[in-house]
Parts: C-alpha cells; structure tokens; sequence
C-alpha cells in the first residue's frame, strides 16, 4: 500500500509541477515569449506555445499513466534543456541563484529517470490495449 501511494504522489508532483509551468504560459504566453527571446532563441511566441503544449501533453501522461516512461524520459530530456538554456554557466556570474536553480534541474532530471525505468505503478495507470482485452 505504502508504494502505490509513494508512486500515485510522485505521479501528482510531476502532473502539478507541469501543469503550473503550463498554466503560466497559457495565462500570459507573451511573458513566456519574451523569457525564450531573451535567452537568444528565434520565433519566441511559436516556441512559447509548443512549450505550453508539449507540458500539457506531459501532466497528462503523468496524471493518467498513459505513455507514462516515454513521457518521463521526453520531460527528463526537457529539464536539461531547460537548465542549460536558461539557468545555464553563462547566467551564473552575479546570480548565485542561478547555480542553484540549475542544479534543481538534475534533481528533477533523476526523479523522472526513475519513474521512467518504474513506470506509472498497478494503480490507476491507463495501459495500451487495456480496452481492447475489456471486449
């Protein structure tokens, strides 16, 4: 019992940290484009939205379990990207936070490593196929 609840809550943490990373883009993606323009990317509104999806796209893994490893190693990959674009060595010199903000990054990139190599857990995980062995 102890396990499944230690998974449905990891399972949480990952939905909410990502659904309020998308809730801030979709209620003020200008802000968001801005943020991605500063950091030196191109067409900054158009990956502002892709962003907000692609997040969308993983709360939702993660909430019901579908795809869920494929969408842990995807948002693993995506926290690195993160961490290197925006908190990266170049932003760290007058701005210890910085540092601290990428190393953050690594923390999260070892949990979503491990839920990708465990998997969603027995309980209440949406499977493939799951419907077709109901009929």
């Amino acid at each position: 019992m102890g396990k499944t609840i230690a998974i449905l809550v990891a399972r949480l943490i990952f939905a909410a940290v990502f659904l309020m990373a998308t809730s801030f883009k979709f209620f003020d993606i200008q802000a968001t484009a801005n943020f991605i323009a500063a950091a030196g990317f191109p067409i900054p509104l158009f990956l502002a939205w892709i962003a907000a999806f692609f997040e969308l796209g993983l709360a939702l893994a993660f909430l019901t379990g579908a795809f869920f490893s494929q969408a842990a190693l995807l948002a693993g990959i995506y926290v690195i990207f993160l961490a290197f674009s925006f908190h990266g060595p170049n932003r760290w010199t007058g701005n210890q936070a910085e540092f601290g903000f990428f190393i953050d990054h690594f923390t999260f990139l070892a949990g979503l490593l491990f839920a990708a190599v465990h998997g969603p857990g027995e309980t209440l995980a949406w499977r493939p196929g799951f419907t077709k062995r109901m009929a």
